[in-house]
């Protein structure tokens, strides 16, 4: 059994809450550890605890006198639209800054567990709110988890960190923190900018010597596409940048189900995406890797069993997609939310791809997508754009 993964939990995460209405619902993450429970994906790797961050550690990346905000929010429950919160995005409620930072301690402590040789491979699940900015709440994030992971490597003295972020939204606060450090590569794969919040992560958009990759595809990009980009982009750029840890964003809001975007991925074609993240992580950061969660708004059939094989994956112990979901499972899920479950961990789908090697067609736009990606950056890296 391999021991050389760690999940970081505590029941306390589920309480990042902003009311019975708002789709980023705690209840999936709930869903997904119980998952994972019940197809025995936790007895394959180390589960460990964790604390809040403390304000010197959210000091790392945002202002004191937002965290000061955040804190007064907190004990009021009253709105602060001056930094973010009283939004429809992001509503004002008591107790933001404590469940806030539980969840940024959560990914501190996967940062560390990994950095200190304490496990090869660890995973936030709810964790990845990558919208948050230094001094404002944004896009249903308050404090900025990953940014703040890679903020505590480079002050351990990490030379290289690649951020790698597959959710179907830009990552923009983390691009943004990091936009003119080159010892940051950030990639984001997201629908274009022009059909979705946040409306940046252009390819132009390329930060200090191309350390900043933005791949903006159109909408309706399914597995074989999105797929077909991501082979096109990402491991060529890690492995030139040779990263000494590797740190991932997990929101599975690409899936066709998901009510907030436009991309059409299935289970299998994310599933497909981890393994390969998990494969680079090998070849590139000689396997140190942190994973966290991130979006992801259909909360019954696309987030449990897409997190649950991330955390399969991590383990070395990927689960079969044919694997049923399991009966105690799928009783839970009709208890608590009254919704009817998935009965097994695949959409039937088997996601194959064509890689670029063959040529680019300059009619598809999903590849004038990925070229003008390779344009922007390659060269700023020694690498040819042209297959």
């Amino acid at each position: 059994m391999s021991r050389s993964a760690r999940v970081i939990w505590d029941d306390a995460l589920t309480s990042y809450n902003f009311g019975p209405s708002h789709p980023l619902a705690p209840v999936r993450v709930e869903l997904t550890m119980a998952l994972a429970r019940e197809l025995g994906v936790l007895d394959k790797v180390e589960m460990s605890g964790c604390g809040p961050a403390s304000d010197d550690e959210l000091a790392m990346l945002h202002d004191r006198g937002y965290i000061e905000a955040v804190k007064r929010v907190s004990v009021s429950g009253r709105p602060d639209l001056a930094v973010g919160l009283g939004t429809t995005d992001n509503p004002a409620f008591a107790g933001v800054h404590e469940a806030s930072a539980l969840i940024a301690g959560a990914s501190l402590a996967a940062a560390r567990s990994v950095w200190e040789g304490a496990a090869e491979h660890a995973v936030n699940v709810a964790g990845g709110l990558h919208h948050a900015m230094p001094a404002a709440a944004s896009g249903f994030c308050v404090y900025n988890d990953p940014a703040l992971a890679i903020a505590w490597l480079l002050r351990q003295g990490v030379g290289r960190v690649a951020y790698v972020d597959v959710d179907v939204h830009h990552g923009d606060g983390v691009q943004a923190v990091f936009y003119d450090d080159p010892r940051v590569l950030t990639i984001s794969l997201h629908e274009s900018p022009r059909t979705l919040f946040p409306g940046t992560g252009f390819p132009e958009e390329t930060g200090a010597a191309g350390t900043a990759v933005n791949v903006a595809l159109p909408a309706g990009t399914g597995d074989s596409g999105w797929l077909r980009a991501f082979h096109a982009v990402v491991p060529l750029l890690l492995h030139e940048f040779r990263p000494e840890i590797l740190v991932t964003q997990h929101g599975c809001d690409s899936h066709a189900l998901d009510p907030l975007a436009n991309l059409m991925l299935s289970v299998d074609g994310q599933r497909a995406a981890y393994a390969a993240l998990h494969r680079l992580a090998h070849e590139t950061a000689g396997g140190r890797w942190i994973a966290t969660g991130g979006g992801g708004y259909e909360l019954v059939q696309v987030v449990p069993r897409v997190w649950t094989h991330l955390i399969a994956e991590l383990s070395g112990h990927p689960v079969d997609p044919a694997t049923p979901t399991g009966e105690g499972w799928r009783q839970f899920v009709r208890e608590r939310t009254g919704e009817t479950p998935p009965l097994t961990m695949t959409d039937g789908r088997n996601p194959e791809f064509r890689d670029l090697s063959g040529g680019y067609d300059p009619a598809d736009p999903i590849d004038r997508a990925v070229m003008a990606t390779r344009n922007a950056v390659f060269p700023l890296h020694g690498l040819d754009p042209m297959p």
